[in-house]
Parts: structure tokens; C-alpha cells; sequence
């Protein structure tokens, strides 16, 4: 069975830092003044980065606005951009 999990860990020093592991930061795509961001459910913390989550949170609270506008149809997407295009060159 093949499995996404990736163990690591790390010291908590005096003040509540860590070093996140190099490992780490290469899969979640972090580097040194990136921002991370904590999600705790149930107990567990995930460590996410921030750009990665925020786009996450995006997505989720647009799910679903293409059907509420009428936009079901590569047709209808096309007028869209269509009459986009013609307001902004008048």
C-alpha cells in the first residue's frame, strides 16, 4: 500500500520555536519568510503553507458559484468572457 504520510520531528525550544525539518519544507514548499499556517482538529496539528491553504480556502468557498451564476456550459463561460472583454475596451 502506498501512503502520502511522511514522518519527521522536532525539539521545542525555550520560547515554543521549532526548525522545521529541511524534508519538511521541500515537500510543503516553504522557505526561509514564508508563512505557515496551523490547522488543529481533533487533537492533531497539520502544518500547511499559507499560500497553499489560502488558495484551498478559495476554492471551497467558490465550489459551487459557476451553477448559482448559470455558468454550466462552456458556452455560457465563453459570452462571459465575452461580455468582460467588450465592457472593459469601452
Amino acid at each position: 500500500m502506498i501512503t502520502n504520510t511522511f514522518i519527521d520531528n522536532a525539539k521545542v525550544m525555550a520560547k515554543g520555536q521549532i526548525t522545521i525539518p529541511k524534508d519538511i519544507r521541500e515537500i510543503l514548499g516553504v522557505s526561509s519568510g514564508d508563512r505557515v499556517t496551523f490547522v488543529v482538529e481533533n487533537g492533531s496539528v497539520r502544518l500547511i503553507n499559507s499560500a497553499v491553504y489560502a488558495m484551498q480556502m478559495l476554492q471551497s468557498q467558490m465550489e459551487g458559484e459557476a451553477s448559482n451564476s448559470g455558468l454550466t456550459s462552456d458556452d455560457a463561460i465563453a459570452n462571459l468572457v465575452k461580455e468582460v472583454r467588450t465592457e472593459s475596451e469601452g
